[in-house]
C-alpha cells in the first residue's frame, strides 16, 4: 500500500523548505500554523520574482516557523525574524509584483528585511508577502476547468513525486557512475512511498485520508535540480539523463519529472506522514 513519506512546505518561493510531520490541505497548497506554501517571494528592483534559476544562494536561506515569527538563517548572516501576523491592510505598504505572466498586489516587507535579503544574495532585492485580496489561479486548461487558487507557486498549488520515480532516475545515474540525487533537488510538496515508478503520472486521483488530489500537469524541469540544496552549489545535473526518457510530447518535448496537482476535496483536512495513500490509476 502506498504511504505518505514526506510533506514539504516552502514558505518563501525558491528558498529552503521545511519538512513537516503533518500539514493542512488547502486549495491554495499546503499550510502549517496558518502559513501557506510560497506565501512570500523575493523580487528584484522592478518587482519581478527571482529564483534559484538565477540566484543559487537562495537555497541557503533556511526558514523555521516559530510561535509568532518566520525565522530565517543564511550563512554569515544574523537571524532574521519576520512577524507571522498579517500587516494592517489600511497602513501596510504594497507593491505590484510579477510572477511569470501574472501581476498581483503584495505586501512589501520592511527595509530591514530588504537589506537582509540583499546582503544574503548579493543583489538589490526585497521580500514581499501575498496579499489576501490578490488573486492568482492555475491554468484552467490543465486544471480541468476547476478554478484553483495559488499564491506565489510557479503554476499549481502542489507538486507530487513518488520515491520510486526518484529511485528509477538514480538507478540510471549510478549506472553511469554518477551520484544518486536526494529528493530535495526536485522540491516536491508531497512524496509517496511504496508505489510504482511514475504512478503519479497516470493517477486519476490520489486520496490521503479525506483529501483527494488530482494530478493535472507534468512538472517541466529547469536547471534547479542541479543545485545542491544543502550547499547552494551547482552539483550533478540530471537533465541529460531525464532527456533520454522524460521528454513529454504533450509539452513540446519538455523534460518532466513529478506531477502538479490540485485539491478536489478535503479542504482543511490534516494529513500526516505515514498515512496510507490510495492512487487510482486512469485507464
Amino acid at each position: 500500500m502506498p504511504i505518505l513519506t514526506e510533506l514539504n512546505l516552502y514558505p518563501i518561493k525558491s528558498c529552503g523548505g521545511i519538512a513537516l510531520r503533518e500539514a493542512t490541505m488547502t486549495a491554495a497548497g499546503l499550510m502549517s500554523q496558518h502559513i501557506y506554501d510560497r506565501e512570500w517571494m523575493v523580487v528584484d528592483s522592478t518587482g519581478r520574482f527571482i529564483t534559484q534559476r538565477e540566484h543559487i544562494k537562495m537555497a541557503l536561506i533556511k526558514p523555521c516557523i516559530n510561535a509568532d515569527t518566520l525565522e530565517l538563517r543564511a550563512p554569515g548572516m544574523l537571524r532574521l525574524q519576520i512577524p507571522l501576523d498579517l500587516p494592517d491592510p489600511d497602513t501596510a505598504p504594497t507593491l505590484d509584483v510579477h510572477v511569470w505572466d501574472d501581476t498581483v498586489t503584495a505586501y512589501d516587507c520592511d527595509e530591514i528585511t530588504a537589506r537582509w535579503f540583499s546582503n544574503a544574495l548579493g543583489i538589490s532585492c526585497r521580500l514581499v508577502r501575498f496579499h489576501p485580496d490578490a488573486k492568482r489561479v492555475a491554468n484552467p486548461k490543465w486544471a480541468t476547468g476547476v478554478e484553483t487558487p495559488m499564491l506565489f507557486a510557479d503554476g499549481y498549488p502542489m507538486l507530487v513525486i513518488s520515491e520510486a520515480s526518484l529511485a528509477d532516475l538514480n538507478e540510471k545515474l549510478t549506472a553511469q557512475g554518477r551520484e544518486a540525487l536526494p529528493m530535495n533537488r526536485f522540491r516536491p510538496n508531497i512524496v509517496i512511498g511504496d508505489s510504482g515508478a511514475f504512478d503519479e503520472d497516470y493517477a486519476e486521483s490520489i486520496r490521503i485520508g479525506d483529501a483527494i488530489l488530482k494530478p493535472v500537469k507534468p512538472c517541466t524541469r529547469c536547471p534547479i535540480p542541479s543545485v545542491d540544496q544543502a550547499t547552494g552549489q551547482i552539483g550533478p545535473d540530471p537533465l541529460d539523463i531525464l532527456q533520454s526518457y522524460r521528454a513529454d510530447p504533450r509539452l513540446d518535448g519538455a523534460i518532466t519529472f513529478g506531477m502538479n496537482a490540485i485539491l478536489l476535496a478535503g479542504e482543511g483536512q490534516t494529513v500526516r506522514v505515514g498515512q496510507d495513500v490510495n492512487i487510482e490509476i486512469a485507464f
